[in-house]
């Protein structure tokens, strides 16, 4: 359940809006259900808040993650790669594609940054913070850092995986963390929502809704 309170985003806040693309949205690849209720929402957060950035899957041709890189292997069945047991995935938000792109309903003209992941061939990556190697950094903590953020709210696409993972990561990088639930989807694959919502409320992750966020 949702904690109860306002805010009002400060210039110590910042809005991560997680892999709104084509493919993670009805009709894509790898779509998760629901996934456009959540573009609008969104779109009313990011009015509120000064500072936005995106984060964007971009995956190479062939990626590691993809179950048509591995023979005999479907989607959503698991690996064992070198950093650990890996999801395999259906085809999705490969680079230059159509379904790699930002949804063109999506009204963040003021983001301040992309970053993008899973580039590398051989390592999936969820979190807009570190791969999932749990080593290699993309310098989004350092980037925030340097600019003062204190406090990061998470939305997107999907809230058990790539939001949770980003959501875990900035709460060990010291961030004071907030995944706003109604603003994500969920894939659910094998129980995956229930032990990310466990993980999150475990690591002191706020869970609330976007009508708790007021703008000033």
């Amino acid at each position: 359940m949702a904690e109860q309170a306002t805010i009002v985003p400060t210039d110590r806040d910042i809005l991560i809006v997680t892999d709104v693309q084509y493919d993670f949205l009805p009709g894509g690849a790898l779509a998760v259900a629901g996934g456009d209720a959540i573009i609008e929402p969104i779109n009313r957060l990011a009015g509120a808040f000064r500072h936005v950035l995106l984060t964007q899957d971009w995956h190479p041709p062939g990626h590691a993650s993809f179950a048509s890189t591995h023979p005999g292997r479907k989607p959503f069945e698991t690996v064992e790669l070198s950093y650990g047991t890996q999801v395999l995935w259906p085809d999705h938000c490969v680079q230059g594609t159509r379904g790699a792109e930002f949804s063109a309903d999506l009204r963040i003209p003021h983001a301040q940054l992309v970053i993008r992941k899973g580039y590398d061939p051989a390592i999936d990556s969820y979190s807009g913070f570190l791969e999932a190697d749990r080593k290699t950094a993309t310098g989004l903590a350092g980037y925030l850092k340097e600019r003062g953020f204190e406090r990061v709210f998470c939305t997107g696409l999907a809230t058990d995986f790539c939001v949770a993972w980003t959501a875990l990561d900035a709460r060990a990088a010291g961030f004071d963390t907030y995944v706003i639930e109604d603003a994500c989807r969920a894939i659910d694959t094998h129980g995956s929502l229930e032990r990310a919502l466990h993980d999150l409320k475990k690591a002191g992750v706020h869970l609330i809704d976007s009508t708790q966020i007021v703008a000033a």
